[in-house]
């Protein structure tokens, strides 16, 4: 089958959307910084990251062939980019929160919370969005089956619509790292995502570039402009990001010279590790120039260490250890299922 076209915007969306998480935990770091804070932003920009998570399983695995090895290859793949940098980042607030007197946000205490986290049941600071990544990664598979052939698997499509509903009635109800809160942005993006190959650049016109170069702005500071409108993991949201994911994903003119920048690319490249290094690395840059250094050099100079780790992060860890990993599954796990051993038993 034919490779999917990348889709050089949604790197920059994903870009924008880690620059938003960043920025939404400054004042964490510097609490002076707090009257210039937007509310909301860091948690929209996360739904933006759930719903393009679904675009791009959909789109990049929604009308392949699905078999027993085609899904086992998608979920070594996929947790392969995503666990190791995490397991490294866990290790790492772990020793700075064992670090007497440091006092360091968001600790993880204990050898009972490491393995927590270890498991992927944590939900201390940004670490709590990666297992409802995860636990969706495993549910994928399900909608693969549906997108495979909706007359004959409509049954599965009815269940999933179902439980979105009673999810919505009850208010997406359960604790941050459980995927049930989530399922709209999940299920919303996957269903865009199914339809991008469908559409085939016919949203091309200039009313698609202004709203897909202005709409993800607006969700993340939606937040701020409407405190009291829904609740922030609702359908509304979830329809918004999902609707920002498929407009960018066009790539009019307008919105691509903002999100296929090279900039805005190379922030969606390191995205993951930036995420989830960012508050360490900002934390112990302030304090160890904040005593010394006013806080308009100090500030820079944290955003920058936070950049060079990121990218050294995704060049030394996340890239590596993904194709170690995947390589290994080809050479032997892969193989199993391509050609099973058979039955000697007489």
């Amino acid at each position: 089958m034919q490779e999917k076209k990348h889709i050089a915007s949604l790197d920059g969306l994903r870009g924008m959307a880690a620059a938003a998480v960043v920025f939404s935990h400054l004042d964490l770091i510097f609490p002076s910084l707090a009257p210039f804070m937007i509310t909301g932003v860091g948690g929209r920009a996360v739904a933006i990251f759930f719903a393009l998570s679904g675009f791009l399983m959909a789109y990049l695995y929604g009308d392949r062939p699905i078999s027993r090895k085609a899904v086992a290859d998608f979920l070594v793949s996929r947790f392969s980019r995503i666990y190791p940098v995490y397991l490294v980042a866990v290790l790492v607030v772990a020793v700075l929160s064992s670090i007497p007197g440091f006092d360091f946000i968001n600790p993880i205490h204990g050898g009972k919370e490491i393995l927590r986290h270890v498991l992927l049941l944590g939900s201390t600071g940004v670490l709590w969005s990666v297992p409802p990544e995860i636990q969706f990664y495993l549910l994928f598979p399900v909608i693969w089956l549906l997108f495979s052939d909706m007359r004959r698997y409509q049954a599965i499509g009815v269940v999933l619509a179902g439980l979105l509903a009673l999810d919505a009635l009850d208010g997406f109800p359960g604790p941050g790292i459980l995927l049930v809160s989530k399922l709209a942005f999940f299920l919303l993006g996957a269903t865009v995502g199914r339809l991008q190959p469908l559409l085939n650049n016919r949203l091309d016109g200039i009313t698609t570039g202004i709203l897909a170069l202005t709409l993800p702005f607006f969700i993340l500071i939606s937040n701020h402009l409407f405190p009291n409108a829904d609740n922030a993991w609702g359908l509304a949201p979830a329809f918004a990001g999902a609707l920002a994911v498929l407009l960018v994903a066009q790539e009019h003119r307008i919105s691509a010279a903002v999100f296929a920048a090279a900039p805005m690319r190379f922030l969606g490249k390191i995205s993951f590790s930036l995420y989830l290094f960012h508050v360490p690395v900002m934390f112990l840059m302030g304090n160890a120039l904040s005593s010394t250094l006013p806080l308009y050099i100090v500030v820079p100079a944290a955003l920058a260490a936070a950049l060079l780790i990121a990218w050294i992060s995704y060049e030394c860890i996340e890239t590596p250890a993904r194709r170690a990993l995947v390589s290994l599954w080809h050479q032997r796990g892969s193989k199993i299922l391509a050609n099973p051993q058979p039955n000697t038993r007489s």
